[in-house]
């Protein structure tokens, strides 16, 4: 190893330490979601296109009832740390697990709504609480 690859080291070690100390807490935990995407090999929402078969995950933000066409509709935003989609169950008021600040693993086919990704009906996996 030569003594300027040495002296890199060092550099990266200190520039990723001053990048953290300087970032604000949403970015370091944006940061930290795309991580655990990246590493459950899912795919960025961000990247998610309109009528693609997606397995994504991500933490979701706000849970709500809302109902689609007289029928009852669970509502939860997911967020990945690089975008949001929302997460639909039809047919559901409630769902045990399903609240916000829960980390989940969803799959299913994304589609648009009102500009808006979206998943109807995915097929889910809650991620273990020490997870979180």
């Amino acid at each position: 190893m030569s003594a300027g690859t040495r002296s890199e080291k060092p550099v990266g070690r200190l520039r990723r330490l001053l990048d953290r100390l300087s970032s604000s807490e949403e970015e370091l935990q944006s940061a930290e979601l795309q991580q655990d995407a990246q590493d459950a090999g899912c795919t960025r929402i961000c990247d998610c296109d309109d009528r693609q078969i997606v397995k994504v995950t991500g933490t979701l933000r706000h849970v709500t009832l809302r109902p689609r066409a007289g029928v009852p509709a669970l509502e939860a935003e997911l967020f990945d740390g690089s975008a949001a989609l929302d997460v639909v169950w039809l047919g559901r008021r409630s769902i045990v697990g399903i609240e916000p600040g829960r980390k989940l693993i969803a799959s299913g086919r994304v589609s648009l709504s009102h500009g808006r990704r979206v998943l109807f009906n995915p097929k889910y996996e809650l991620r273990p609480l020490g997870q979180e």
